[in-house]
Formats: C-alpha cells, sequence, structure tokens
C-alpha cells in the first residue's frame, strides 16, 4: 500500500511581511535612484521613470523595493507598471531587455511610407542581443513618415542604414531643437497679458467673457468651448486645480508636439492666466513619454521661469508611459495620481470632481497657447479669423500622408480640405490621385475625396459618423489600400484599448480579425460596432469602429 505523500509542514517566518522579501542591494540601488523625491502615492509612476531610466528595466527586486519604499502592496505596484507600454518589467530568471532599443511607428502615415518593410529589415541586420527592434503606435512625427526612436533620439524620414549607422555611433541621445527661451518671449512682449491679468487690470470676467466671446473651443478634440469651461470650473467650490494635457496620441496629430518645440512660452502664459482666473492652487501637466525633446524643454523652461519669479502658481510635469487612452481627460488624471489609466464613470465630470476629488480645469496645448493672443488682441481678432461667419478662429491642422508638404498648417478654421491641400500643403503628392482622408485621425473615420468640399470644423463630418477632433488630417491616394488603412486603426485601438470594459476590449480584437481574415460579413461588422459605440465607458472604444463603418459605407470595392 503506497505511503500517502508528507505534507510541507514548512511555515513562512512570520517576522517577515508577506510575499517577496526586499534586497538590500535593490533597496539601496531604488533609494538611490528616486533620491529626495516624496513617497507620495501620486508620484509612482515618476518614481518608476526614474528607476526605468536608470537601469533600463523594472526588474521584480526592484519593483519589491519601490513597494516598500511607498509603504503600499506589491500587486498594486505591478499592476500600475503592467498598464504602461514603456516599462520594461523583468521578472525572476528573465533576460532583460536589449542595451538599446529602436523604435518605428507603424501608424497610418508610417505605414504608408513603409514603417513594415523597415522594422522586419532591421531585424534581419541587427544583433537582437544588442538592439531591441520595436513597432510602435504613433509617435507623433507624421509630417515626416516613416520616423522612428533610436534611444531618445528622434529620427524623421527614417531608413535602414541611417537607423544602423547612428546606434554604431552611439547617437542615441535626445536632440533639441532651437525654440523661443523666456528671454526671447518676454523680449517679444511675453508674459505682459499675465502680468495684467494679476494686477487686476483684467478682471476674471472680463477674461471669461472675452474667451466666450472669440468663440475658443477646446483643441484637443471635444472642442468644448474654453469661456464656458473655465465659467463652470469656477462655479464649484474651492479649491481647484488644472490639468493640461499634453498626451497628444492621437495617430496623425502632431501639433501640440510643434508648438512644444517651438514657442512653449505661448502654453505657459496661457496655463497660468487661465489658472489664475478659474482660481486653481495648482497646475499639472500630463506630457507623452514620446516626446523626450519637449519634456527637457518643458522642464527647462519652467525652472527659468521659476527663477525669474513669473510662476505665479505651483507648475508640475508629469510623464506618461505609453497609454493612449491617458489622452481621455479621466484616464489623464488617475494617471497623474500614480494609477493605471482607467477612464472613470461620468458623472461627476472633472470640472466637479476631478484630480485628488477637486474640481478641475482641463486644457490642451493649442487652446492655452491662443490664450494671450486673444486677450491682446480682443475677441473679434480671433472669431473673425475663420474661413466664414459660422467658423470662429484659427486652427493648427496636423496634415500628413500623400501631400507634397505635409506638416503643421495655420489656417482658418472651417476651411474646406482640398483648399487645405491645395493652399497649404503644395496639391496631391506627384504619382497619386487623391482617393480618400481622415479628418481627425484613426478615431474621426474615412471619408471619400468626394467629400473634401465639406468645412474642416467640429459638427461637419458628425452627421456622417465622423468629426474634425484634434485636427489630424492623413491624405490617401489610388495607391493606398482602404481596407488596410481601416485594419491599420483598429489594430491600434486593440493593442490601446485599457481593458476596462468588456465591449471595447473583446470588440476591437474581434474587428481585426474578421478584418484581417476578409471576412465580409457587414451585418456581423455593424451587429459589433453597434455594441461598442452604445455600451463602452470612454471614447476609445465608442469610436474605435468609425473607419471600418466607412469602409462599408464608402469604399464597398475594398472591402473585399
Amino acid at each position: 500500500m503506497d505511503q500517502p505523500a508528507k505534507r510541507n509542514t514548512m511555515r513562512r517566518d512570520i517576522s517577515l511581511p508577506k510575499g517577496r522579501q526586499v534586497e538590500e542591494t535593490a533597496s539601496a540601488e531604488v533609494g538611490a535612484l528616486l533620491g529626495d523625491m516624496p513617497r507620495r502615492r501620486d508620484l509612482l509612476i515618476e518614481a518608476l521613470h526614474l528607476i526605468q531610466d536608470g537601469t533600463g528595466q523594472l526588474s521584480a527586486a526592484n519593483l519589491a523595493a519601490v513597494a516598500d519604499e511607498f509603504r503600499i502592496g506589491q500587486a498594486e505596484v505591478f499592476e500600475v507598471a503592467s498598464f504602461y507600454h514603456h516599462f520594461d518589467i523583468v521578472k525572476e530568471g528573465e533576460a532583460g531587455p536589449a542595451p538599446l532599443t529602436i523604435r518605428v511607428c507603424d501608424g497610418l502615415s508610417c505605414s504608408m511610407a513603409g514603417a513594415d518593410t523597415i522594422i522586419n529589415a532591421l531585424k534581419d541586420v541587427t544583433d537582437a542581443s544588442q538592439i531591441r527592434v520595436q513597432n510602435v503606435p504613433c509617435i507623433g512625427r507624421c509630417d515626416t513618415a516613416p520616423a522612428a526612436q533610436i534611444g531618445k533620439r528622434a529620427v524623421d524620414n527614417a531608413t535602414v542604414p541611417i537607423l544602423v549607422d547612428l546606434a554604431a555611433r552611439g547617437e542615441v541621445i535626445v536632440e533639441i531643437p532651437d525654440y523661443e527661451d523666456l528671454a526671447a518671449y518676454q523680449a517679444k512682449g511675453g508674459y505682459k497679458m499675465l502680468a495684467r491679468v494679476l494686477a487686476g487690470d483684467i478682471t476674471a470676467d472680463e477674461a471669461v467673457s472675452t474667451m466666450s466671446d472669440a468663440n475658443l473651443r477646446g483643441l484637443g478634440g471635444a472642442g468644448f468651448p474654453a469661456g464656458r469651461k473655465w465659467g463652470f470650473v469656477r462655479g464649484y467650490q474651492a479649491p481647484r486645480l488644472m490639468t493640461i494635457n499634453g498626451d497628444e496620441g492621437e495617430p496623425g496629430t502632431f501639433k501640440d508636439r510643434w508648438w512644444l518645440e517651438r514657442q512653449p512660452h505661448r502654453m505657459f502664459e496661457g496655463a497660468l492666466i487661465a489658472a489664475h482666473v478659474v482660481g486653481c492652487d495648482k497646475i499639472y501637466m500630463y506630457m507623452r513619454d514620446e516626446y523626450p525633446a519637449v519634456l527637457e524643454i518643458l522642464h527647462r523652461e519652467r525652472d527659468a521661469l521659476e527663477a525669474a519669479g513669473l510662476l505665479s502658481t505651483g507648475f508640475e510635469i508629469r510623464r506618461g508611459a505609453g497609454a493612449y487612452i491617458c489622452g481621455e481627460e479621466s484616464a489623464m488624471i488617475e494617471s497623474i495620481e500614480g494609477k493605471r489609466g482607467l477612464p472613470r464613470h461620468r458623472p461627476p465630470y472633472i470640472a466637479e470632481r476631478g484630480l485628488f476629488g477637486r474640481p478641475t480645469l482641463n486644457h490642451n496645448i493649442e487652446t492655452l497657447a491662443w490664450i494671450p493672443d486673444i486677450l491682446e488682441n480682443g475677441a473679434d481678432w480671433f472669431s473673425s479669423q475663420g474661413h466664414s461667419d459660422k467658423h470662429h478662429g484659427l486652427r493648427s491642422f496636423s496634415v500628413s500622408g500623400r501631400v507634397k508638404e505635409p506638416g503643421v498648417k495655420l489656417a482658418p478654421a472651417g476651411i474646406p480640405l482640398i483648399d487645405l491641400i491645395n493652399d497649404y500643403c503644395g496639391g496631391i503628392a506627384e504619382g497619386h490621385d487623391f482617393k480618400a482622408f481622415l479628418p481627425g485621425g484613426a478615431s474621426g473615420g474615412i471619408f471619400p475625396a468626394s467629400m473634401a468640399d465639406k468645412a474642416m470644423d467640429f459638427g461637419s463630418f458628425e452627421p456622417f459618423g465622423g468629426f474634425v477632433g484634434s485636427h489630424a488630417v492623413v491624405i490617401l491616394s489610388d495607391q493606398d489600400d482602404i481596407r488596410g488603412a481601416a485594419l491599420n486603426t483598429m489594430e491600434f485601438f486593440a493593442h490601446e484599448s485599457c481593458g476596462q470594459c468588456t465591449p471595447c476590449r473583446s470588440g476591437t480584437e474581434k474587428m481585426v480579425s474578421l478584418l484581417k481574415d476578409g471576412s465580409r460579413d457587414t451585418d456581423l461588422m455593424g451587429d459589433l460596432m453597434m455594441v461598442m459605440r452604445d455600451s463602452s465607458i470612454c471614447g476609445l472604444g465608442q469610436a474605435a469602429g468609425n473607419c471600418v463603418a466607412h469602409l462599408i459605407e464608402f469604399f464597398p470595392e475594398d472591402l473585399s
């Protein structure tokens, strides 16, 4: 008769905490990397960035040490770190990432420019133990597609020889473009309007009225009137906070990077004015990690403002970690608080209960950049610059794809797309015939060239199931596959879904499989999009199917 197996009677040492024990070497390393950073819960992601920057990875031992430093559970630290794409978590016994990473964008504009060929060729010619090649979502350089990052260095119009040569020569450090610094901005009269607001020459009520009369809209995608937003947030009891959304992750969008790499103090002055008018105690700026040059500029100029005594309120810069969903305002707030970027259920809206539970004013980079000019020149000056009486102000259009001169184009709101292409972009690229366009990035839908006479403004494309959003315009030609473009956008949304709600998490994956398998079952696709649109918590799932819907409606010949 077999003897019963002996039961393991070893007991855990109850004098030690549960879970992985903190190693002394890891604790010392983490302590040195974090330095005098306050061990506050909302700074957890900042701490993870410092460790990743310092060691090139997040080891299991160091994650345990972080949990000990912050006095929170190891599981909680892991669930935050694992949510963000830019953190390299290395489990016990696993090899860490290669010393150098080359990231090649596979967004729509870069894919059209041959990014997939570059990615495959790089993997063939590089040593995987020394160089990791990653295909990544849009990195905000669509006008110079195909775009890449080698280490911290941005590479425009990337080719395999260029990337291999830069890697061999070790040229992987961030390059800072020439920009207008504090002294140059002040020499042009910068911060004059902030001084007038602080002195009471322009009252808060007058500032709100001017913004409303100017018809300045939120230019991050939603288009909510700025003046009304100021009034709403002011109506809630103090203390109030302000957030700046610099997580410009919509494929095809790069206008905020363009502004900050050239004139960052337009945004700084606009933000300080808005914070004072609304009565916000502090400003938190959330900037995407894909913009290392912008982050360096922001830190330099914030410090310069502080040294010059021009920071009229506290100003913290928080760094994203590669999660498109954090462009949604409530997910961004969760990330600033040091948590996973999961969108919140609403109501309450963040104007009532936002960051740290306080009433919160949230603005986009470009919106803030117009505030000093509007206060100086008046509401009519801005409002009258639209394409017609129905459209107001100037807009920064990010234009990429099949045009001769891609880039950020400052043009009147409501300009017909065909005029934007011909008058601002030099026309369609040689050898291409205009076929289709995305007016608002991957989520804004895809429309036929026959609709290029429509005004590029809020409200123009909504009746057709699309929108201009953040004004990310991608032009496609007769040489592009519309089904392939729709698949590219859907793969992006499947990759970036936070996974919180089933309709988005499973719906995007199912749509990708249908498109890849060559399905023509439009009834099934329609049902799937309806469920995603009606049941998803936030705009990602609600808008993810727009390009597929338009593929079916406008491009049935490309569906097969």
